[in-house]
């Protein structure tokens, strides 16, 4: 090591008490005293048993949270003759999406055409027949079959508008087009429509898929060795290649209880917040999973372990003036915890902020 900088640097801050000089195992190391101005710049931490965490590296893609979706479908069939928007696009709630022209929308304003002539025609046979009714011409039948046929032709129209409201009502008109406008704002996830496309009446398919993506999934790989080693509420970590320095948070809310038929891979989905957009569907994620049922081991932050010579090393903190040089054992670090496996006992206490100063000039020359 280069002790000379950094001997220089502890001047700075170390009262050194160079008259005392003892060992600790096989490393000969000098007594010193902490300055009131590097207690400033350390920090002390004690060590404790805690629950081993276990972790899991697995690959995984965004996609959007189907729960905060809407899925727009036609009204009625017909093809379509120009579509506005593409995949990607951020839409708002009443914006046209689509256009189609419809047979069905088509038939539907010319039967309303003949209901509204029937309604007409009726209501003068009515009107003729409740004169003739009133003035003794004609019989109460002739005047009751005339109400009833007008009720019936009024029928005749209300099912005819109704139809017309189903099929799109105000985004419909009578040459047949038919308008598709977004429902809600987001933006468009899936797009499953092309001009020229004809729509059947009977198609389940969805012609867009439009989210918000505030929330959205990350649908992460599960080889059958490792799927004792995922459970529902487990915490994870995401990275992706676009953002590799940004950590995204979330746990495991579902675990598929069956297998890829063709990858052989079990899919876990972890829920992630997105309220800055960051992630997009598709993207390729690395996934870490971590759980806390692997028994206890003693832990300690995994910022105070200091390797050197091929060997791991801690500095012990009795007091200001009375510090030590400990090996330790690693056996795994995990979350920025590493777990030892002797070398320090629960209660110790450990310097875990520039302990590498301290620990260069608690070493003898």
């Amino acid at each position: 090591m280069k002790k000379q900088l950094a001997y220089s640097a502890i001047a700075l801050v170390f009262a050194l008490s160079a008259c005392e000089e003892h060992k600790t195992g096989t490393m000969e190391i000098k007594k010193i005293c902490v300055s009131d101005s590097m207690a400033r710049m350390i920090k002390i931490d004690t060590v404790k048993v805690s629950q081993v965490k276990d972790e899991l590296s697995l690959t995984g893609e965004v996609s959007f949270d189907e729960n905060k979706v809407v899925k727009v479908f036609p009204f009625a069939g017909g093809q379509v003759t120009d579509v506005k928007v593409s995949l990607g696009d951020k839409v708002s709630k009443g914006q046209v999406l689509a256009i189609l022209r419809s047979a069905d929308v088509a038939g539907n304003y010319t039967d309303l055409q003949s209901t509204r002539a029937d309604v007409a025609i009726s209501k003068r046979q009515l009107e003729q027949a409740e004169y003739l009714y009133k003035n003794g011409i004609s019989s109460e039948r002739d005047y009751t079959e005339a109400k009833e046929n007008y009720a019936k032709a009024q029928a005749a129209d209300e099912k005819v508008k109704q139809q017309i409201s189903i099929n799109g009502g105000g985004n419909t008109s009578s040459n047949g087009t038919l308008i598709v406008r977004a429902p809600r704002d987001g933006y468009i996830v899936e797009k499953n429509i092309a001009a020229g496309n004809f729509i059947r009446p009977d198609n389940n398919e969805s012609l867009f898929t439009i989210s918000d993506m505030k929330d959205v999934w990350i649908n992460a790989n599960v080889f059958e060795s490792d799927i004792a080693k995922v459970k529902q509420g487990y915490s994870a970590r995401v990275t992706t290649i676009a953002y590799p320095d940004k950590v995204f948070t979330g746990k495991i809310d579902l675990v598929n209880s069956v297998l890829d038929p063709d990858s052989k891979v079990m899919n876990v989905r972890i829920s992630l917040p997105n309220k800055d957009l960051l992630l997009k569907p598709e993207m390729f994620t690395n996934v870490i999973i971590t759980n806390n049922e692997s028994g206890t081991a003693v832990a300690l932050p995994a910022s105070s372990v200091i390797f050197d010579n091929s060997k791991h090393y801690v500095v012990v903190y009795n007091n200001r003036c009375d510090m030590e040089i400990r090996e330790v054992n690693p056996v795994k670090t995990v979350d920025s915890v590493t777990y030892i496996a002797g070398g320090l006992k629960p209660g110790e206490r450990i310097i875990s902020k520039n302990q590498l100063f301290l620990y260069n000039a608690l070493l003898a020359e």
